[in-house]
């Protein structure tokens, strides 16, 4: 099995009254605030203010963030203006730069909770779990009623391995909103990892009658269908969703793995390979490269990949399985016989019925 992912929503933009009237909805939702005219049209940082709000709505984020500049350079202090500066940068995948904006928009205002939210989601996906959830916590009295904190703070505790306190989290989000896609596709993939499969495929199948294009969601479905052994439809939902994300590290690495599993190596190769140039972290992309050298009666070169993936993550799934058939194959049976007995250890059955079978 390959990754199950979670979906991420998308930072928020504000505008706050701080030096002409803006409407503010108080809603954490991805990008979905409207900003009205402002009242005093002479000031400057407004208007560059406002200019870079039109090129964020249009995506050009280079733009906005040039008009956001301006704005501070006019008004140094311009909470807002650093907070949608930072979810441009955001959006340009500059995540070092989003985060340090959204730092500045704290500090110029201790009290701007959207702020807060922007950054707790730039820590997350950074790997800074632990800095997220101080940062939702900070406003958890301000948004505690929004399915979408609630999303995003279980996102965090399960980063944290914190399972009770991120079950009641998803729970929470989805008694505020049932018709929350982000939210199911998330809690399905918890379930997943705590290997309540039946769980997870209800949620995953909810979020995709709600939502058919979530791409997360397709890509989890996939995966539930691979462990049910049903290649050939897995591979089905993992295209639909690089179809929506085709440069996506995670779907690439999943469609490898299928077209391993339908013995098409040549295939899968490629795939593999992209995976990897665009997140060379990914213990479960490292596993898949390794099952392909395996494949190819190559433990050799197996071996540094699954390796490099248990250093990675030591909990991919049948991890030591198959480091114990590519030590057998490399003539080392006593290095595969321990590595089945630590799968054995870690729950895998079929680590323990190799054991059994070869080290007896």
């Amino acid at each position: 099995m390959n990754d199950f992912l979670v979906s991420t929503g998308r930072s928020v933009k504000v505008g706050r009254g701080i030096i002409c009237l803006f409407i503010r909805v108080l809603i954490i939702y991805q990008s979905s605030l409207i900003i009205s005219s402002c009242s005093n049209s002479g000031d400057e940082a407004a208007q560059f203010f406002l200019k870079g709000n039109v090129q964020l709505q249009k995506r050009e984020y280079t733009e906005a963030i040039r008009y956001y500049s301006e704005a501070i350079a006019k008004k140094p202090d311009f909470a807002d203006a650093y907070n949608n500066r930072g979810l441009a940068k955001f959006r340009n995948d500059d995540r070092e730069g989003a985060l340090a904006d959204y730092t500045r928009a704290i500090d110029a205002d201790p009290d701007f909770g959207t702020a807060y939210f922007n950054r707790a989601e730039v820590r997350l996906e950074t790997g800074d779990a632990a800095g997220s959830v101080a940062d939702l916590e900070r406003i958890g009295k301000q948004y505690n009623d929004s399915t979408f904190y609630q999303t995003r703070l279980a996102d965090a505790y399960v980063r944290l391995n914190k399972t009770a306190q991120a079950q009641v989290a998803y729970d929470r989000a989805l008694q505020l909103d049932p018709t929350n896609v982000e939210a199911l596709t998330n809690r399905g993939a918890f379930y997943f990892s705590q290997k309540a499969y039946d769980a997870a495929g209800q949620d995953v199948r909810q979020a995709l009658q709600l939502n058919p294009k979530q791409d997360a969601a397709l890509n989890n479905q996939s995966l539930l269908l691979a462990r049910a052994g049903k290649f050939e439809e897995a591979l089905n939902y993992v295209q639909q969703a690089l179809t929506l994300k085709p440069r996506q590290p995670y779907y690439l690495n999943n469609k490898a793995y299928l077209l391993l599993k339908l013995n098409r190596p040549a295939e899968a190769l490629p795939l593999v390979e992209e995976s990897l140039r665009r997140d060379n972290q990914n213990a479960w992309a490292h596993q898949t490269l390794g099952l392909y050298w395996l494949g190819q009666k190559q433990p050799q070169k197996a071996l540094p990949e699954l390796r490099q993936a248990e250093s990675l993550d030591a909990s991919v799934d049948q991890l030591y399985y198959y480091i114990g058939l590519a030590e057998l194959a490399a003539g080392n049976k006593a290095r595969a016989c321990d590595a089945w007995q630590r799968g054995e250890s870690a729950g895998d059955e079929q680590a323990k019925k190799e054991r059994e079978l070869q080290c007896r």
